[in-house]
């Protein structure tokens, strides 16, 4: 390889250093260090001298945030997902009888192996903590408000990606019917609102939700309700302003898998005697297969960590580990432990990153 080559190489290196790794590097630093009245308000800092610095350094503030049971519950997700990806086949079979597999059938065996897959991790847990009692203080959590914060935003996003790939896919089906002439202006239609300020469109939100707002006027107005309706500052709310934003994220990358399909395909398969439900089932979803899964991952990633949209829409009760972030930033400012629930709100995200780059990775060797 020459120089130029490596040179091609060396640059994203070089920015991922830069922009990833030594603002990473600082933040895990402050995670260890402890609050202080100074400034910067953590100790101890390079000023004390390195060895000084070094030996301050412990791990209080994660077993603070309960640290421990966030990355026991990790464990657990991944047994579970690793163990249903086991059993799911097996009872697939199991079931089916080397039929073809319908909707129902795949429905049934998901929900055993989920079921055996539950039962094994829970009886598997179970006999750690009696081998090993130690491990009760590993994830013990002596504030449930981070805990509970990293459970509330792993429920939101994946409740909102799943009703944005509720939505989104029709509109993209649609797209990818429709005839050739009119594919650019829908597809403008989809990214028309990202030349609006995000901030802007939120707040719009709140103005058509609120009590007084434009949505309980019209069901007023055409006698749906008798009283208005208390949208704003509930969980819906964040879900209505989460799919209103990340819609497009979905719709784009399942229209290109569509967009490219070969629509004989489908038309063959009816040929030789599927229906139009059918044929749906087993042509056109398994070719968008990896549309949708770059469209969740688009969607899931940045709802993980989302602001904006809980603060302005969400009420006292939504609590997502961005909120949490701020709050003690710059409210509590107490930055060791904002630092260490940025840290692992990062080694959470990895995994999903990863398997993104590498769902992307596969599409591309598949396309050639």
């Amino acid at each position: 390889m020459n120089w130029r080559g490596r040179l091609l190489i060396l640059l994203p290196y070089t920015w991922l250093l830069l922009f990833f790794l030594v603002p990473f590097g600082i933040v895990l630093k402050i995670s260890l260090s402890d609050i202080a009245l100074a400034i910067p308000p953590y100790t101890p800092t390079m000023k004390d001298g390195l060895w000084t610095m070094l030996s301050g350094l412990d791990l209080e503030n994660y077993a603070f945030i309960g640290a421990g049971a966030v990355f026991a519950a990790f464990l657990g997700v991944a047994a579970l997902a690793l163990l249903f990806r086991v059993v799911f086949p097996r009872v697939r079979r199991a079931m089916s009888f080397d039929a073809r597999h319908g909707l129902f059938d795949s429905v049934a065996a998901a929900l055993i192996a989920l079921a055996v897959a539950l039962v094994n991790v829970a009886l598997v847990a179970a006999v750690l903590s009696v081998l090993f009692p130690a491990l009760s203080g590993f994830i013990d959590i002596p504030d449930f408000l981070y805990f509970a914060a990293y459970l509330s935003s792993l429920k939101i996003a994946v409740i909102s990606t799943f009703l944005t790939l509720l939505i989104g896919y029709p509109i993209a089906y649609g797209m990818a019917r429709a005839a050739a002439h009119w594919r650019p202006t829908l597809l403008m239609l989809v990214i028309l609102p990202f030349w609006t300020s995000f901030l802007i469109r939120v707040y719009a939100w709140m103005g058509i939700l609120s009590t007084e707002g434009y949505l309980n006027q019209l069901l007023l107005q055409i006698g749906l309700i008798s009283e208005p309706l208390t949208i704003l500052n509930t969980n819906i709310a964040v879900y209505i302003g989460i799919v209103y934003t990340y819609l497009p994220f979905m719709v784009l990358p399942i229209y290109a898998s569509l967009e490219k399909m070969d629509d004989s395909l489908v038309e063959a398969a009816e040929d030789l005697g599927c229906t139009a439900l059918s044929a749906f089932w087993l042509v056109t979803a398994p070719l968008s297969k990896p549309g949708v899964i770059a469209g969740c991952f688009l969607v899931f990633i940045p709802t993980l960590g989302e602001f904006v949209i809980p603060s302005l829409l969400g009420g006292s009760n939504t609590v997502m580990i961005g909120k949490v972030l701020w709050e003690e930033f710059f409210n509590n400012r107490d930055w060791p432990v904002a630092s260490a629930v940025a840290v692992i709100l990062l080694l959470i995200l990895i995994v999903p990153i990863v398997l993104f780059q590498r769902n992307q990775q596969a599409q591309r060797e598949v396309d050639g």
